[in-house]
């Protein structure tokens, strides 16, 4: 018996060695196919590393990734789902494993994903994003977003004393002082120098401060007073002379002047020329040294009141500069584009500057044009949808800077796809609104859907609009529910669009061959529209027509009241040329083709004589008085 019990305990120690070796096996399997599984895992995230690596995304999808998950943990909690599905729907990674076994690893190879490239999961993870949303009604409460405390740099408006008498000259030379017109001046004789030492044949002395300014005069006085020509300013022979410019300066002169009109000296334009082709080389050379001293007056002698406009504005240019660019949507399709800071409230030009590169940025725009440090905090700018897009208004709100402006639907991180949106049958005055911490998107039926979005509104505050409808074949007002920044919007956003409008009424704007006189010209458009405001504010007592006459008589240094007029004592006939001593020329020198035989006769006759205030060559004989004739006619 000892002995069977002793075989018994063997065998049963032989069985639980036997089973520990089974389990040691099965486990040693386990281990090895969890290596090779782990080993298939390795080589698919260096697979999809490697894709995402190459795959075509732009430094900003880079950068941004928090940026589009924004909305994704912004979940309607009326059509919340798990966070388990919201993380799977979130994971780049293949799917994992359901357990803790694993047939074979050739299971796992076939739940194994192809690499998807990385902007199509962004692109299928904001569709999943966007249907995630539901667009709320005007019937919805909004919350009311942070008021952003209003504190500028400096007290806002004119920083000059309203109690002191200031001219429309006065004015006008804070942003053309005498300084920069001297520079003005030294630039325009060096340009002239030049030209006459390659062979052009004109008469020149140089440019004096004074004369620069009786220039200035008389093109603000073209602006006003429209001719076909520009020699038509001087045209003396019919009832359509202009007798004014001639009094100022001589045609000659002017036109002189104007060919040789220059900003940046011609040896330094010679240094940035080299440059080209280099990151040193400058487009804007020619026009940096007044465009910089017009800013800093722009900034300097005015503060903005609270609302803000930024938009472009294009000066009429089609010179090939690798800068001009083609707007459809503006008076001047073809120019230079300017990007414009102005006060929403007078069109007042704050701030603005040249686009360089042919293709604008309207990130970069926006943030440059907005200087804190000159500002202030607290303000509100108002763009359109050129500008407009999340990152943006939410990085202004980070600088304490309101924003509002329409935005285009195609916008990242915009609401594209979300439910309850409008359509095409919704009735006319129909709100939806979507919240996104400060930001908030607002859509409206008008007679058409319009899209704005702004830190600075709630959603709907009982404003209503006034449209003309026809019903029954009879046109009658309706007034609608409108959303608070669509109302703002139309309220503020003209700031830039009445500041062209001031600048079109009168524009310097002539035909030139030079795109930086072009320039130059809205330079003077910029200056004296500014002048304007800044009159208005401070006294308020001339209109822009009668503020542009007192500034021209000041420039040209004649009378404001009336214009000169010549009296009957300074028309008298004198030799047109020197008397030489030679007898044999005196008949002959300084004849010219008398104006009023070739005007009324139609004949080509030569006269020595000619008037000395109308200095237009006359005949004076017994038989063929034309002096007298010429003289009773005009």
């Amino acid at each position: 018996m000892a002995l069977i019990k002793q075989e018994s305990e063997d065998i049963k120690i032989e069985e639980v060695f036997s089973v520990k070796q089974e389990e040691t096996e099965e486990q040693t399997v386990h281990h090895v196919l969890r290596m090779a599984h782990n080993s298939v895992e390795e080589a698919l995230q260096i697979t999809l590393d490697s894709e995402e690596e190459f795959s075509f995304s732009s430094e900003e999808d880079c950068n941004s990734d928090d940026e589009r998950l924004h909305f994704e943990e912004r979940i309607d909690p009326a059509e919340d789902t798990s966070s388990e599905n919201v993380s799977a729907s979130r994971s780049l990674s293949p799917a994992p494993r359901r357990g803790k076994h694993r047939c074979h690893t050739e299971c796992d190879n076939e739940h194994v994903q192809e690499p998807v490239p990385k902007k199509a999961k962004a692109n299928k993870k904001e569709s999943n994003r966007q249907s995630t949303l539901s667009w709320k009604t005007e019937t919805d409460v909004d919350v009311v977003p942070e008021t952003l405390q209003f504190l500028p740099a400096r007290e806002t408006g004119p920083q000059l004393s309203s109690v002191d008498s200031h001219s429309p000259l006065s004015l006008f030379k804070q942003f053309f002082s005498e300084s920069a017109v001297s520079t003005l001046c030294h630039n325009t004789n060096a340009q002239a120098a030049k030209a006459t030492a390659k062979g052009f044949k004109y008469k020149w002395t140089d440019v004096s401060i004074s004369e620069m300014y009786r220039y200035i005069g008389l093109v603000f006085y073209m602006a006003m007073v429209k001719v076909s020509s520009i020699r038509d300013y001087w045209r003396q022979s019919s009832v359509f002379s202009v007798p004014f410019p001639a009094t100022v300066m001589s045609r000659d002169r002017y036109c002189t002047i104007s060919w040789n009109v220059h900003m940046s000296h011609p040896d330094a334009d010679k240094e940035n020329d080299r440059k080209k082709g280099t990151a040193e080389h400058d487009r804007l050379f020619r026009v940096k040294p007044l465009m910089d001293s017009i800013r800093l007056a722009c900034k300097s002698i005015y503060h903005p009141k609270r609302n803000l406009t930024v938009d472009e504005r294009m000066v009429a240019c089609k010179a090939h500069t690798g800068m001009t660019q083609h707007m459809k949507a503006k008076p001047n399709r073809w120019g230079l584009k300017l990007f414009v800071l102005a006060d929403s409230s007078n069109g007042y030009t704050v701030d603005f500057f040249m686009n360089q590169t042919g293709h604008g940025l309207s990130y970069e725009a926006v943030t440059s044009l907005l200087d804190h440090t000159f500002l202030g905090s607290g303000y509100h700018v108002y763009m359109d949808d050129f500008y407009t897009s999340p990152k943006l208004l939410k990085d202004l709100f980070a600088m304490k800077f309101g924003a509002c402006g329409t935005y285009r639907d195609n916008r990242k991180d915009c609401p594209r796809n979300a439910a309850n949106s409008l359509s095409n049958k919704s009735a006319r005055g129909s709100i939806r609104w979507i919240r996104d911490g400060p930001l908030v998107f607002v859509k409206w039926m008008d007679t058409r859907e319009v899209s704005v979005c702004s830190t600075i509104h709630s959603a709907y505050m009982g404003d209503t609009a006034e449209r003309r409808v026809k019903t029954q074949d009879t046109w009658r007002t309706k007034t609608f529910p409108c959303p608070a920044p669509v109302t703002a919007y139309n309220q503020h956003m003209g700031g830039v669009d009445l500041s062209d409008q001031l600048l079109q009424y009168n524009t310097t704007q002539q035909k030139t061959m030079k795109w930086y006189r072009k320039v130059f010209l809205h330079f003077l458009d910029i200056a004296s529209t500014n002048s304007f405001i800044l009159h208005n504010e401070l006294h308020g007592n001339l209109s822009h027509k009668e503020f542009m006459e007192q500034l021209i008589t000041e420039l040209c240094g004649v009378s404001q009241k009336t214009a000169p007029k010549r009296t009957n004592s300074d028309h008298v006939p004198v030799p047109g040329a020197k008397l030489t001593s030679d007898d044999r020329d005196v008949a002959t020198a300084g004849r010219r083709t008398c104006v009023h035989c070739k005007v009324v006769r139609g004949k080509r006759l030569d006269t020595a004589w000619k008037c000395q205030a109308c200095n237009v060559h006359l005949c004076l004989k017994l038989n063929r008085n034309c002096f007298q004739e010429w003289h009773n006619n005009s």
